[in-house]
């Protein structure tokens, strides 16, 4: 996560075409907000290297002219259209940048992916492995089909006893065999000049209206998943669970997202209110900041609520059509806030000139909002970073921190073969996410 991982496959690239092995194009597949980041990236540091974009709606007339170019530049979003055309070349390399958008292996991305022909096949992430063992398989099958055995097989032998059971002997042996195919490399041990960072947690507590909003919907919630996990079991009410706890991340950013009757008549919005505190004094102090938010709609909020105090921002969200434009509009100083979708923008930007990142609402995965917070505290940075995650005490969001560290966990087990893992939720664990806000609102 900001390590250089692009700068490491187009020297890679390089040295193949140097040597003379070269004699096919590579296929770099990334996020469509990437294009603009690895075509600067190639011009600036292997300029050899000729390049063609494959995006926009006059890429089709380019497609007969691949095999003149040493790099191909694609996006997941286009697959499935341009498929047919791509399939017909055979690659030198295949490249997939933020490869854990692969992490499903049953979409049709996911599949399409896998027909393609080359010598070489190569993964960047940051994070390969974001909620269970299953997507570090599916990324496996795509290197290397049937190194890791079926999807049955691995669940069998490594996911379930690794995952359900914490069995040591088998997380040590998977370890043991993905080791040698990953190359993992850390801050501390790669950019040991980088400036410092440091993380605040800032709780809050909702106004009145909002708790009793909250709590109104946990209860509705609460007997909603009770029911699912009683009629079809636990393993099979995930999706009910995962839109209960949707409603109460959202009461939590700002009422008006639930789009209850209610809450559209409550205006206010205590994380709201505590982003408007301290945004101008921020600013005041000259930093640049960057705002993260997993809702699209809460970001369009926060825009309002910034230009009702007169202060500019960029936004970078997945509706954006002028995406450069955009990051240059914060690059370039013309404004000091940058409001950033978690899914659109949390990978892949360069964003150096941000001294502050806001994660405005916690994410279940730990690595997914270090993806985001690296966004500007990568190579280049040469100022001290400051990371303030706001958080709702006692609410839903309060027990996701406490989830990410079991996350964290079962990433670090796998890379390391040195710490066990848990899973998600258990009957436990939904009774701590489903639990009133306070004592006084359960008497109540």
């Amino acid at each position: 996560m900001g390590l250089g991982k692009t700068i490491q496959t187009l020297a890679h690239l390089l040295v193949e075409k140097q040597e003379g092995r070269f004699t096919a194009p590579a296929l770099v597949i990334a996020p469509t907000s990437l294009m603009g980041n690895w075509r600067r990236e190639i011009e600036r540091f292997t300029p050899a290297l000729s390049v063609m974009v494959l995006h926009g709606n006059d890429r089709h007339q380019k497609f007969r002219h691949i095999k003149a170019y040493d790099i191909i530049l694609s996006t997941y979003p286009l697959l499935s259209r341009d498929a047919e055309r791509l399939m017909q070349v055979h690659y030198h390399s295949i490249i997939l940048d933020e490869a854990q958008m692969i992490k499903n292996p049953n979409t049709k991305m996911s599949k399409l992916v896998r027909q393609l022909s080359a010598d070489h096949r190569l993964c960047l992430s940051g994070t390969p492995l974001e909620n269970h063992l299953g997507e570090l398989w599916s990324l496996f099958d795509f290197l290397m089909p049937g190194f890791l055995g079926t999807q049955d097989q691995f669940s069998r032998f490594y996911r379930t006893p690794i995952e359900k059971h914490g069995d040591m002997d088998r997380r040590k042996s998977l370890s043991e065999r993905v080791r040698p195919f990953l190359l993992r490399r850390r801050k501390s041990e790669v950019a040991k000049e980088l400036p410092p960072k440091t993380e605040m947690l800032l709780n809050i507590e909702l106004h009145t209206e909002q708790a009793e909003i909250y709590e109104s919907i946990r209860v509705s919630m609460d007997k909603r998943v009770r029911d699912a996990i009683s009629s079809q079991g636990l393993a099979k009410s995930h999706i009910t669970i995962l839109d209960a706890l949707l409603k109460l991340r959202q009461v939590c950013c700002d009422p008006r997202l639930v789009r209850l009757q209610r809450s559209m008549t409550n205006q206010r919005s205590a994380k709201l209110d505590m982003l408007m505190r301290i945004l101008p004094e921020q600013l005041k102090e000259g930093r640049r900041i960057l705002i993260f938010s997993q809702f699209t709609s809460m970001l369009e909020l926060i825009g309002q609520a910034l230009i009702e105090e007169g202060m500019s921002y960029t936004k970078l969200t997945g509706q954006t059509r002028k995406r450069d434009e955009a990051i240059q509009k914060f690059q370039e100083g013309q404004v000091d806030l940058f409001l950033i979708s978690l899914k659109t923008g949390g990978t892949g930007l360069n964003l150096t000139e941000a001294d502050t990142v806001i994660i405005y609402d916690p994410w279940w995965n730990p690595a997914v909002e270090n993806q985001a917070i690296d966004r500007a505290h990568r190579i280049g940075q040469d100022k001290p970073v400051f990371i303030y995650k706001l958080v709702v005490e006692n609410s839903v969001e309060e027990k996701m921190i406490a989830m990410q560290k079991k996350k964290q966990r079962l990433a670090e087990g796998v890379y390391s073969g040195s710490l066990s893992s848990s899973t998600l939720f258990t009957t436990e664990s939904i009774q701590d996410l489903f639990a009133p806000l306070s004592d006084k609102l359960l008497a109540d």
